[in-house]
């Protein structure tokens, strides 16, 4: 694989034991989390004007509250929905409030814990099963998706390799899958990571979809066959590790990695606000105990600077970078930290439209495309616009089901449609890699790669 940092694991002798039938984490006690979101509430609240903002704001810099959408209050607009977990002690303090100043607002989710134990099943009674018969339409713990990881790699030694780019805070290894045939090690390539925030689970489990799909239907399916034979996909299933672990043991909805700090007893960095392009600019915090703190210092947090560090080093190979999140049904390009138009606008313009009609085209569900600054919020450090200050032209982030009435519990039930039509849009962007992009956008594309410059 080439590398000082990436240590293939293709040939190694012991993953032939590797079964998945690891005991799955679980909290202690009668009920998941040890009930700790009982009587929690997820509400909606609507602001009509900059005065409703600013005392959501203000209100918010003074309560113990779990954003959900925006993921700080500076983000909050007026005419848009804010999704926000409150803890049961304050759910009716909250809601005389907003009543008392006539801001619009609804609960969406009544009671979290039920919610929760709703979403996934009993987790304790769920049985884990042999990579033949892995279910790909539950939530699986990091120890799981590890071990079906090593199972992929022993079983499909043809298509696939396995390799770590690296280790996490906690010294959890940072595993990558390669898929495609064997062939020009310097083929175009293209990038997939899931499991930034922690907390948005719906991510890792279309990482593990997409590889199962690309390696099932190679046989049967020609655009499939086309693109693994012409194309090398990098996968990485769960980029923070740490964070994805701690959501499963501990708090579901942590967001940002799990490394420490020294003046603050707030842990982690939001690993989408670390990379070294506009580092902790519009979007980002300076503080340690906000859900948006950018870090100390650029790719400070071990994930981000392994994953940086590969990319790197493949620059000239990765053509496409692709990072699924959730929730807001939206597929989103550079930039983010800016409201400006990228030099090949037209040419991923094209491609993101092409992405969601072929994701519509599945059942139906509509999603919202465009530069992210504009289509969602404004945001520094982000990996997508690393990626593409970096040369990779046709980088994206794809924000997953819902729209806010499950939020980050999206049922498992919703796992197979959310992966089947967004398979159809990964596979639209990455078909048009193997196609030249015509017009005034080819031009432009010519024009950055000549002058684009490593950051």
């Amino acid at each position: 694989m080439g590398g000082s940092m990436v240590y293939s694991l293709h040939s190694a002798v012991l993953l032939g034991c590797v079964i998945i039938c690891a005991t799955v984490v679980c909290p202690v006690g009668a009920y998941l989390y040890n009930n700790r979101y009982a009587g929690d509430q997820v509400f909606r609240i609507t602001p009509d004007s900059l005065q409703d903002v600013a005392l959501l704001q203000d209100l918010f810099r003074n309560m113990t509250v779990d954003l959900w959408q925006p993921n700080s209050a500076s983000l909050i607009q007026a005419g848009s929905a804010v999704d926000v977990h409150v803890g049961r002690k304050l759910t009716q303090g909250l809601h005389r409030h907003l009543q008392q100043r006539h801001i619009q607002h609804k609960v969406l989710i009544p009671n979290l814990q039920k919610e929760i134990e709703k979403q996934t099943g009993y987790r304790s009674s769920r049985k884990r099963r042999s990579a033949p018969q892995y279910d790909y339409e539950v939530y699986h713990s990091l120890e799981e998706i590890q071990s079906w990881m090593f199972e992929m790699n022993r079983t499909h030694s043809h298509m696939l390799d396995m390799f770590s780019v690296g280790k996490s805070y906690e010294g959890r290894p940072l595993y990558v899958l390669q898929l495609g045939k064997r062939g020009r090690p310097y083929r175009k390539a293209v990038w997939i990571d899931c499991g930034v925030h922690a907390r948005e689970w719906i991510g890792p489990a279309f990482c593990q979809w997409f590889v199962k799909e690309a390696l099932n239907s190679y046989q049967h399916d020609s655009a499939m066959r086309r693109l693994m034979n012409q194309l090398t996909f990098y996968v990485m299933p769960v980029l923070n590790v740490d964070g994805y672990h701690y959501s499963w043991t501990t708090d579901r909805f942590w967001r940002k990695t799990r490394s420490k700090n020294h003046k603050y007893h707030c842990r982690g960095v939001d690993a989408n606000r670390n990379w070294k392009v506009k580092w902790c600019e519009e979007g980002a915090s300076s503080h340690p105990c906000d859900e948006t703190y950018c870090g100390p210092s650029p790719e400070s947090e071990p994930e981000v600077k392994a994953v940086a560090k590969f990319l790197r080093k493949r620059r000239k190979q990765v053509k496409a970078y692709i990072s699924i999140h959730a929730y807001a049904q939206m597929l989103l390009y550079p930039y983010s930290y800016k409201y400006a138009a990228i030099p090949n606008f037209s040419c991923v313009e094209s491609a993101a439209h092409n992405a969601v009609t072929a994701l519509y085209s599945a059942y139906g569900v509509r999603y919202r495309y465009g530069p992210a600054s504009t289509t969602l919020y404004v945001s520094s450090g982000s990996s997508m616009d690393w990626a593409y200050k970096n040369g990779i032209l046709y980088a994206f982030a794809f924000e997953l089901r819902d729209t806010g009435f499950f939020g980050f519990l999206l049922p498992e039930s919703l796992i197979n449609p959310t992966c089947t039509e967004t398979m159809r849009a990964v596979k639209a962007i990455a078909s048009g890699l193997l196609k030249k992009c015509t017009g005034s956008g080819a031009t432009e594309e010519i024009r950055w790669l000549k002058s684009s410059r490593v950051v």
